[in-house]
């Protein structure tokens, strides 16, 4: 039965008002388009919902138990309506963001407390995972958006650009080799990545983008290097180079507060070590929900 939702709201606001009159000017239509569209409503249900007088309108029992139904489904009609309204004035919401604990940690940590204050009804879900997780995680639709390292200055891996992401490039960073105390005697010494090879080099593990982009400077410089020791975390890198268990190599933007502290020192390469560029990768093909629009505005303007 194919029956017009316009049919069934005109029944709700005379059954929930019992009166023609009172539910034409909540409706801003006539009486009489009233009238028409409950005479249409009852011929199409094959039922008299409407015992009327001159006096007064009640509902007939098939009336009654239609409006209990209707006022069930008109409630949770109105309830979505307030609900879109409320996501749209982020008083509520869910934001879903993906990024690797380091750039949570040295890159996201301001902007979340910032949009946190701005809007403190919205949820905040953060999933810490690898760049190349993260990137799954928005094609998979179970992260608005991912925050990623990127592996050349402005790309993902083709496979990744080919399934419609949208990357919007951010802060640009620095890969560095850096050391600690104990490796003062290279300290301001011009070295070529060859010259690493006598030391041991400590990277992040493989199947991550910053370890991806250390073995394409490997590649480009013709250079055969077996790292001392492979991690997971940058931080626990960082850590091990300042006890002197080797020379890391890192984004120098991670480790600002140890460089500066003269904890680690950079090494003077003499190759070219091109810049990279953090990202945030979103689903060109399903639209940013409001919040996450509202996150990106944030980050985006901060680094104009």
């Amino acid at each position: 039965m194919d029956v017009s939702f316009e049919l069934y709201k005109v029944f709700y606001h005379v059954a929930a008002t019992l009166s023609f009159s009172e539910a034409a000017t909540q409706l801003h239509i006539s009486q009489s388009a009233v009238s028409q569209s409950i005479h249409l409503l009852e011929e199409k249900l094959n039922s008299r919902l409407f015992a009327r007088t001159t006096k007064q309108v009640r509902l007939t029992p098939e009336g009654a138990m239609l409006f209990s139904f209707v006022e069930q489904a008109y409630q949770f009609l109105k309830t979505g309506e307030r609900n879109i309204q409320d996501v749209h004035s982020l008083t509520r919401g869910e934001l879903k963001i993906a990024a690797s604990d380091t750039l949570c940690r040295y890159y996201l940590l301001s902007y979340l407390k910032q949009f946190n204050e701005l809007y403190p009804a919205i949820k905040i879900n953060i999933t810490n995972r690898t760049s190349p997780v993260c990137t799954e995680l928005v094609r998979k639709g179970l992260a608005d958006i991912s925050f990623v390292n990127l592996r050349h200055q402005s790309q993902l891996r083709t496979g990744e650009r080919e399934s419609k992401l949208a990357i919007t490039k951010l802060n640009i960073i620095h890969d560095v080799f850096v050391a600690g105390k104990d490796y003062h005697s290279l300290h301001k010494r011009k070295l070529s990545i060859k010259d690493l090879v006598n030391y041991p080099i400590l990277v992040l593990e493989k199947n991550t983008v910053t370890r991806s982009y250390f073995d394409d400077l490997l590649k480009r410089y013709n250079v055969s290097l077996t790292p001392e020791i492979e991690l997971g975390s940058i931080d626990l890198l960082i850590d091990l180079a300042q006890i002197g268990l080797g020379i890391a190599f890192a984004p120098q933007e991670y480790m600002a507060t140890q460089l500066a502290q003269e904890q680690l020192f950079r090494l003077a390469i003499s190759e070219d070590i091109p810049p990279r560029y953090l990202g945030a990768v979103t689903n060109s093909t399903v639209p940013l929900p409001v919040a996450a629009q509202k996150f990106m505005h944030l980050i985006t303007e901060a680094n104009k």
